[in-house]
């Protein structure tokens, strides 16, 4: 496989996309998804964010009342080039789930409305599935990869899912590497204290920001700056 890429991303709810997206693909209008309300726009979590019960994810993050889009940390969040949004904590975590879910469809396989799911209620959930609750897991094509199943992917696109991982530097870890396998399933796997959450969100930014760093760019693999 070509030398892994790095894709342009911005934040729905602090960010435009940056010129230099790939070519023949358009972000979700402005319109497309609502925005979250003032000062709810920082790490989910942190002081200020509306909604929470004190009840908190397997990986630690809290768990809002409110249901995705509404007055609390959970909102659809778009995937810009895909035509589709993900429901996720915004803010930092945003930022990280996003950049996993477009170098997906950029790299591994071609994504579309529906393969990707964010936000689960915690009537639902047990385990680690419980970090959907609080929106700070993803699974992508769970019918394609279903839990227990091993070898969905070929060489190369394991290839770019390491990668994909390598940029976040341990902040998010794959279900395929868990002792009972779910391939679809991508989750926050530090808590909210961890300084590594904002240090991978802000370099993710940069990348957005920066010219030569899109999605379609080839990078060198061994420049992880």
């Amino acid at each position: 496989m070509a030398a892994t890429r790095r894709h342009f991303l911005r934040s729905a709810v602090t960010t435009a996309v940056a010129a230099g997206a790939v070519a023949g693909t358009a972000p979700l209008a402005p319109a497309a998804e609502k925005a979250p309300p003032a000062g709810t726009a920082g790490t989910a979590g942190s002081p200020g964010s509306a909604g929470q019960a004190g009840r908190t994810s397997a990986n630690g993050w809290p768990i809002p009342t409110a249901p995705p889009d509404a007055d609390g940390s959970v909102w659809t969040c778009p995937v810009p080039g895909t035509g589709f949004g993900i429901e996720v904590a915004i803010g930092d975590v945003e930022a990280i789930l996003v950049h996993v879910v477009r170098r997906f469809h950029y790299e591994v396989e071609t994504l579309r409305a529906g393969d990707v799911t964010g936000y689960r209620s915690p009537a639902t959930t047990k385990g680690y599935e419980t970090n959907h609750a609080s929106g700070t897991a993803i699974d992508i094509r769970p019918d394609a990869y279903p839990p227990g199943a091993k070898g969905g992917f070929f060489a190369p696109q394991l290839a770019v899912i390491r990668a994909i991982l390598a940029d976040t530097e341990g902040v998010v870890t794959w279900g395929g590497d868990f002792p009972h396998p779910d391939e679809s399933h991508f989750q926050i796997d530090v808590p909210p204290t961890s300084p590594k959450v904002k240090q991978v969100a802000d370099r993710i930014r940069t990348w957005n920001t920066t010219p030569g760093r899109g999605a379609g760019v080839t990078q060198d693999p061994r420049n992880r700056s």
